[in-house]
């Protein structure tokens, strides 16, 4: 299990990362990428500096009914969150990931998923690294 401080839990951290974040594709999941995390807001819409909030890496999973019933679902969040407690230490301090299971992840193996899951973040972490130029280049 992940800790509670590396996970994501609200609807608004998800949104932040889902429309702000870089994406990866994979056959058995969608991995969204957010290397920095935007500062907490309060009710009255201001910026919090200050909030807390855990300085390392968070991680959320989203497995929808097209995945399976509930209990292919579950089985599928819990292969997924062993698979990213291994590879939360790639990921820098203040990135939050989530990860989407699409329907192919509910007959995948834990390999199959924990392969996809280290392609995917090669993927996304690679792209951090390229400079700016070149990115909108090949796009």
């Amino acid at each position: 299990m992940l800790p509670a401080q590396a996970r994501l839990r609200r609807r608004p951290e998800f949104t932040a990362v889902v429309r702000s974040g870089r994406r990866a594709g994979r056959p058995t999941m969608v991995l969204h990428y957010l290397p920095v995390r935007p500062p907490a807001r309060t009710a009255g819409g201001l910026d919090v500096p200050g909030d807390g909030t855990p300085a390392g890496p968070r991680a959320g999973f989203v497995v929808g009914k097209a995945v399976g019933n509930s209990v292919v679902r579950h089985r599928v969040t819990r292969q997924l969150r062993a698979a990213v407690r291994e590879e939360l230490g790639r990921l820098p301090a203040g990135a939050d990931l989530v990860v989407r299971a699409r329907p192919d992840a509910a007959t995948a193996t834990s390999a199959q998923l924990r392969r996809d899951l280290a392609a995917g973040l090669d993927r996304v972490l690679a792209e951090r690294s390229r400079p700016s130029a070149e990115r909108t280049r090949s796009s």
